[in-house]
């Protein structure tokens, strides 16, 4: 059986490792090349003795003009300002390209702005498609080029968009309360991931700095009628994986909480990695640990008529690599489900 080449950009960071563990068991993808220009020549166990004797193959550098000869797809689980410039090398050519990064998801201004750093190529930027797989569905089917939504904009992104397109909430004064595992922070050392830092603490963090403001601001105001604008406060959790957004807001007329929950079901129907939960029931972190899946629940306080929405996932698989390989998996027609069903991780 023919399988897709796939090669792995930034082999030793959580996102890389993360593609590892679950193409794994992907019926039409072959891991054949892991890069890392910082420790090419290397075995991956010799970072992450997990994968002795299942991940064999020494790590190398990149070779652009070698690498698009020899794969299919190509994952880019690089820091921002890296993809922005490889992926310009094979934008012409069959290769499809997913990035995990933030170089793709804001516009030029934006990018510079929240960022820090000079943005991709403008011709570039227009070919890239956002891969929020379960509601720009369509878009990224016909991609060769795609911008993975970051891990916070994926959870409140998939709350807010229905409610918005539906016409449900008012899009002034809308507050995102989001918690993220340590993970989020990546594999670098910080001071606020230290573990006597992070241990039995939770701090908020880039409060109005935060570079996925601009990024849910963005997509979610492409449902709306006006520009929408997000209060938005991000807190470190001490635990390893998850990712839960509390999102308030006020609705436009009387609903109810059932009437909410009825919607959401019928808008995500047909996804299969949305699962909107019964009256009553609120997602948790460890519901969706080690899993695709992000979990909605809602309440309506018909006193104050507004609307409470919480979402949770696992932020390094439907946050960043469940979400890339479900996004390859629309991009080359296969069952979205390929490579991806897991059951959550529980306890």
């Amino acid at each position: 059986m023919f399988l897709k080449k796939a090669a792995i950009i930034g082999g030793t960071g959580y996102g890389a490792i993360e593609l590892i563990r679950l193409l794994q068991s992907h019926k039409e993808i072959e891991i054949t090349k892991i890069i890392s220009q910082s420790q090419a020549g290397e075995e991956l166990s010799a970072t992450y003795p997990h994968l002795n004797g299942i991940i064999t193959k020494e790590m190398e550098a990149l070779n652009t003009e070698e690498l698009e000869k020899e794969i299919d797809i190509l994952f880019l689980a690089t820091p921002a300002g890296v993809a922005k410039n490889i992926i310009p090398s094979f934008q012409d050519t069959s290769v499809q390209c997913i990035d995990l990064s933030g170089d793709f998801r804001l516009t030029s201004e934006e990018y510079k702005e929240w960022y820090g750093k000079e943005p991709a190529s403008a011709d570039v930027l227009e070919k890239a498609v956002f891969g929020l797989s379960d509601i720009f569905t369509e878009e990224i089917k016909s991609a060769s080029i795609i911008s993975n939504p970051g891990c916070f904009p994926t959870a409140a992104l998939s709350a807010l968009i229905p409610l918005i397109d539906g016409g449900k909430i008012q899009t002034e004064g809308i507050r995102i309360d989001a918690k993220t595992g340590i993970s989020g922070a990546g594999k670098g050392l910080s001071e606020k991931a230290h573990f006597s830092s992070a241990n039995e603490n939770v701090v908020p963090y880039k409060i109005g700095q935060h570079q996925h403001i601009p990024e849910i601001e963005r997509y979610a105001s492409q449902f709306a009628d006006n520009d929408v604008k997000v209060s938005f406060t991000t807190h470190l959790i001490p635990m390893t994986r998850g990712l839960l957004c509390t999102i308030y807001a006020d609705l436009k007329s009387q609903e109810t909480t059932a009437s909410i929950l009825d919607y959401l079901q019928e808008y995500y129907q047909e996804k299969s990695f949305v699962r909107i939960l019964p009256e009553g029931h609120f997602p948790a972190t460890k519901g969706v640990t080690g899993s695709n899946y992000c979990d909605i629940g809602a309440y309506v306080d018909e006193r104050t008529n507004s609307i409470v929405i919480a979402s949770a996932i696992d932020n390094l698989v439907k946050g960043a690599a469940g979400q890339a390989i479900h996004n390859a998996n629309l991009m080359n027609g296969w069952d979205e489900t390929m490579g991806l069903e897991f059951i959550p991780v529980f306890p």
